[in-house]
């Protein structure tokens, strides 16, 4: 499975979550999403990719 897939799929359960998961899933699919997306940018993104992919990283670590 290549990076584009893992984070459309880590998406679509992040949606489910949303709908009715715990908030300790919830969190863990979307830290799980911060690494996947910095994988992402990496191998097929530019610069705004990776910069969006910092900017996850920096929300989510704010939500700790």
């Amino acid at each position: 499975m290549d990076e584009t897939e893992r984070v459309l799929r880590r998406l679509e359960r992040i949606d489910e979550l949303c709908a009715g998961g715990s908030t300790g899933e919830l969190l863990a699919e979307l830290e799980a999403l911060v690494s996947e997306a910095e994988a992402w940018a990496r191998t097929d993104g530019d610069e705004r990719a990776r910069s969006a992919a910092a900017r996850l990283r920096g929300k989510a670590e704010g939500m700790r």
